[in-house]
């Protein structure tokens, strides 16, 4: 028997996995595919996931693979400045690829002991007083204290817990997909810029190996979207919008994506939660579905564990849902904005002209920025101190950085002067007796995904916040 199965292998499923196995809770990773995607469907990592990364120790990898970038246009393709003010010692958007971040998690993962298995299915599921039992397409069956879905849009997880789907159908639909093109760059930069004056959906740019990322509005939303489009079908489409398809050939991949917006009702039934995709999914304007699946994976972690190494407080899982399902709400309505922005008729295009007026107005851009790099999230704790309930960036100590305190996946106590106490929840929480100049504050208290659960210098509100987070003193 497993403490946890995590049914999907992508970035959300390997980023929980790694996130479980630092407070060594055995985990199984069953993922229906037999090989990875090399399905190139995001193409980077927002500041907040790069603070996350950087958090574990990670981010060298990803920076080694990737290419920094502070360029604006990520609200509706609106061009603006990259703001000089975000509160982030990361203040860029680091172009990857996602079958290199695919598989620098799953190093990530498997390094850290998560057992991984592909062509496993799974087909039905059984909720038990003390666990979940899983039946796998081969008629094995695998049980586990806690099943957690990180199996995409069309969650089988989902489906199976009961959980409803409500949202709205896609009414819009685009070819995505990677080819080579017979046309000389410079045509096809040229063609995609004219395109792009009136048709934002429109984009065929560099991508690996002398390819092009391709997008192009479908002439309808298919009724099997399982099924990828077929070469023709794109180059008719490309014709269409461009009076050219390139020259397209020899497709690597070929898929289709809408803009359904749908919010899964909850994000727990017993023993079996939900995460990324499996509980949201949207139209992917401004990039922010990957990155919003591996920041589900870091608040519920640290939380899963500590139910299952007996020392979470009684409502602490349930937070994960409380946290996150508000924040998957208002990404759900920021692309349905962006969405209503790229729309050719004449009511849209007003208000985008509107918005790319008030985009001007520096507040306006970076309030923008920092919901789609998710680095405005504040979850309501119930103290009404700006701080409490955002995440920290990475400040310098008077030794060394503060995310590099944090690789352990560990509460943090940061307490320059030294007269704070937290001996009782040494188990759960590092104590670090140390200063930073660019920390407001006389101490605070870390979660483990980097969020502030209190700020102050008095022992008893640290030591309720510690209760609160942490579970009972112990010793």
């Amino acid at each position: 028997m497993f403490d946890v199965i995590i049914v999907g292998g992508g970035p959300t499923g390997m980023m929980l996995a790694a996130e479980l196995r630092l407070h060594d809770v055995t985990v199984l990773i069953l993922e229906k595919d037999d090989a990875p995607s090399t399905q190139v469907r995001s193409l980077g990592l927002h500041v907040r996931s790069i603070e996350l990364l950087d958090q574990r120790g990670l981010l060298d990898r990803f920076l080694a693979h990737g290419t920094q970038y502070r360029i604006g246009g990520y609200f509706a393709g609106i061009d603006s400045p990259w703001p000089d003010d975000l509160d982030t010692a990361h203040g860029y958007i680091l172009g990857i690829p996602q079958p290199v971040t695919d598989r620098l998690l799953t190093e990530h993962a498997a390094a850290l002991g998560a057992d991984i298995r592909r062509s496993s299915t799974v087909v039905a599921l059984t909720q038990h007083d003390s666990g979940v039992e899983v039946r796998l397409a081969d008629d094995t069956s695998l049980r586990a204290r806690f099943l957690v879905g990180c199996d995409g849009g069309r969650s089988a997880v989902r489906r199976l817990a009961g959980i409803g789907f409500p949202g709205e159908p896609a009414t819009i639909e685009w070819l995505l997909g990677e080819m080579e093109l017979t046309a000389p760059a410079e045509t096809v930069a040229a063609v995609t810029a004219a395109v792009r004056q009136t048709q934002r959906g429109f984009g065929a740019g560099p991508s690996t190996d002398g390819r092009y990322r391709v997008v192009v509005p479908a002439e309808g939303v298919a009724e099997d979207r399982t099924t990828p489009p077929t070469l023709e079908e794109f180059s008719a489409q490309l014709h269409r919008h461009a009076g050219t398809d390139f020259g397209a050939h020899s497709p690597r991949w070929l898929s289709r994506f809408g803009n359904a917006t749908r919010l899964a009702e909850r994000y727990r039934v017993g023993r079996v939660l939900l995460a990324g995709d499996a509980a949201h999914v949207h139209p992917p304007l401004g990039g922010q579905g990957l990155n919003l699946g591996i920041q589900d994976a870091a608040n519920l972690g640290w939380k899963l564990a500590a139910e299952v190494r007996g020392w979470a407080p009684t409502t602490l899982l349930d937070t994960y849902e409380a946290e996150r399902r508000p924040v998957a709400d208002d990404v759900l309505n920021l692309t349905r904005v962006q969405s209503e922005l790229t729309l050719t008729e004449p009511g849209p295009q007003a208000v985008r002209r509107l918005m790319t007026e008030l985009m001007t107005i520096p507040e306006v851009n970076r309030r923008l920025i920092e919901k789609i790099t998710a680095i405005g999230i504040r979850y309501d704790l119930g103290d009404p101190s700006p701080v409490v309930g955002r995440r920290l960036r990475d400040v310098r100590l008077t030794h060394g950085r503060l995310y590099e305190r944090m690789r352990d996946g560990r509460g943090l106590l940061l307490d320059p002067a030294g007269e704070l106490d937290a001996t009782g929840w040494s188990d759960r929480v590092d104590h670090l007796v140390d200063g930073s100049a660019e920390l407001d504050a006389a101490a605070v208290l870390l979660r483990p995904d980097g969020h502030v659960a209190w700020r102050g210098d008095a022992a008893a509100g640290l030591h309720r916040a510690l209760t609160r987070w942490f579970g009972e003193a112990t010793g």
